[in-house]
């Protein structure tokens, strides 16, 4: 028995099966999660499952979530998908079922649920997903639609398959994937697109971008900023991996304010090792791609003096 074969085991012995993702989801957590659901749904009909989390109108192209009943959790299976940590989990109500389970490619520095299964390696929480599935092929079903969500969820984690992460056991999933009945171009190209206001807010990003001498960058986007572009906070994720095309730029933070007055920092790198500082800032993450707060603009000094020695250091 493997911990894949140990989840199915678990999966069997409900009735009704619960499956979050983190809050702020990308293509990653939604495609996990409703890959998953859909593959359940497929395999055990007779099963309710069911799938929550704020649905965000952006990301409706990979399904949209069910509205559930707290007392549908009474006797239900709980699967967390793609979070790291449990104040990340959209839904304060994961720990209200009978039993949960963790599947997740985030470090494990909070260990959370009866079953985990964590792969820190793996390029992504879909590329799990389907090896859930091929452990498991002979009892479950995957419907074109969730290799359509899958292969979503890895194009996404993966930056398209830049990212280090990106293995070759991904490119068999992924072309295991490609197989079933779904456009692989139609997805890459969903993903790639962005409407007017961001295309705005990426030549900001360029145009405004404070690159230090070790490579180390950042950029601030105040509530101030922000408002002439007309976007929410979710919608920032997608400028974010656009420092990194930059040739001289190593690791980058962006800052994001929140309605508190904190920022929200959106940490990546091309080397230095990044998670260890944003834990430092109530965050944590990958190596390479983490995330952290701070209370408010005061602290971005101190915070890039420490990303800037970091990437001095590692040069």
């Amino acid at each position: 028995m493997t911990i894949k074969n140990d989840i199915l085991a678990e999966i069997k012995k409900y009735q009704t099966i619960i499956i979050h993702r983190h809050k702020r989801p990308d293509p990653d957590a939604i495609g996990s999660q409703m890959g998953l659901a859909n593959i359940l749904r497929a395999s055990f009909p007779d099963k309710k499952v069911l799938t929550v989390g704020k649905q965000f109108d952006s990301f409706a192209w990979l399904g949209t979530v069910d509205q559930v009943n707290d007392d549908q959790y009474d006797d239900a299976l709980v699967i967390v998908v793609d979070t790291a940590n449990q104040p990340r989990v959209d839904d304060d109500r994961y720990n209200k079922g009978k039993a949960m389970v963790k599947i997740d490619h985030h470090p494990n520095d909070d260990a959370f649920g009866d079953i985990q299964w964590v792969e820190d390696q793996a390029s992504s929480t879909s590329e799990l997903i389907f090896d859930f599935y091929e452990a498991n092929q002979d009892e479950l079903t995957m419907p074109d639609e969730a290799a359509r969500l899958l292969y979503a969820g890895i194009v996404g984690d993966t930056g398209r398959f830049m990212y280090p992460a990106t293995s070759a056991h991904t490119f068999y999933v992924a072309s295991k994937l490609a197989e079933y009945d779904f456009s692989p171009s139609d997805v890459n190209q969903k993903e790639d697109e962005i409407d007017v206001p961001l295309a705005r807010l990426s030549a900001y990003v360029y145009s405004s971008l404070n690159v230090l001498d070790s490579g180390a960058a950042y950029l601030v986007l105040t509530d101030e900023v922000l408002k002439p572009f007309n976007l929410g906070d979710e919608s920032t994720s997608a400028i974010v991996p656009l420092p990194g095309k930059i040739k001289d730029v190593m690791s980058w933070a962006i800052f994001v304010q929140q309605k508190d007055g904190g920022f929200r920092i959106r940490l990546r790198s091309k080397g230095p090792a990044i998670n260890e500082l944003a834990k430092q800032y109530g965050g944590g993450g990958h190596e390479l791609a983490s995330g952290a707060v701070i209370e408010n603009e005061d602290e971005i000094k101190g915070f890039m003096e420490k990303l800037d020695k970091l990437v001095k250091e590692y040069k």
